[in-house]
């Protein structure tokens, strides 16, 4: 398998061999500006439909670049479909859960209001570039969709046939998550995950008594919302997604957006 370049940027466009592709002028300047990149120079590219291409820098000027695709690194290859649903948290820990649940491969983002949250708007292009960034960062071939900010109510009332809910239940009310996820076959799935104050009791006992959800607990101590995001996620890929394949990640880490 060929080895990735260090730089990798994900873009929109369509990716095939031949390709010219015209950045947008924030990862031009980032590639130029920053990272100096010269005429040659290698970038990987990816789309989240296409794969992983090496691309080639064409003619560089201070404003404009050209990436030409010459070939494929990677093919595009199946994602655990996993959802995160959560109480939006201050700025600093709701970066901080986006950019986690992007690393440990949630598949959509959708935060939902409840009767305790204490944000009352989330700036969801924001999470986009935090997640975009992740991305680019842990060599995922995709970037998770973040859905706009929602009810709790109006999400449940629009859930899909055939997903699990993996309530996170701060109550007690749920076995404990390794029991819960025994077996490592749940197909489609989602985690959800309170705001700092908790479910309020009313929400909890609804919750409860849906019948595409799963109680669960995540141990004797009460965890902040963003330490409960990544123990439940990294249980449900150990147990049920992509961390019991073998890991073919490489040791170097690539260079992203989010270094400039």
């Amino acid at each position: 398998m060929d080895i990735s370049p260090k730089l990798r940027l994900f873009v929109e466009g369509p990716l095939a061999e031949g390709e010219n592709l015209d950045l947008d002028q924030k990862q031009i300047h980032y590639l130029l500006h920053v990272m100096r990149l010269q005429a040659g120079g290698e970038v990987a590219l990816f789309n989240g439909r296409d794969g992983e291409w090496l691309a080639r820098a064409g003619e560089v000027s201070k404003r404009a670049l050209v990436m030409t695709v010459e070939r494929r690194l990677r093919p595009q290859a199946a994602e655990p479909d996993l959802w995160l649903v959560f109480a939006p948290v201050k700025r600093a820990r709701i970066d901080f859960i986006v950019e986690k649940a992007t690393e440990l491969g949630v598949s959509v983002l959708a935060p939902v209001f409840t009767r305790h949250t204490a944000m009352t708007r989330v700036n969801e292009e924001r999470l986009r570039a935090i997640a975009t960034e992740a991305a680019e960062q842990c060599e995922r071939l995709s970037v998770p969709e973040v859905r706009p900010s929602a009810s709790l109510d109006s999400v449940l009332a629009a859930w899909p046939e055939g997903r699990r809910l993996i309530l996170l239940d701060e109550g007690g009310g749920g076995a404990p998550i390794a029991s819960a996820l025994a077996g490592g076959s749940i197909g489609p799935a989602a985690v959800l995950v309170g705001p700092e104050g908790g479910f309020a009791k009313s929400e909890l006992d609804a919750l409860r008594a849906l019948s595409f959800a799963t109680p669960v607990g995540l141990g004797p101590r009460i965890l902040r919302a963003d330490t409960a995001v990544i123990a439940a996620l990294s249980c449900f890929q150990a147990l049920c997604g992509d961390w019991r394949a073998p890991s073919t990640v490489c040791s170097t880490p690539p260079q992203t957006l989010s270094k400039g």
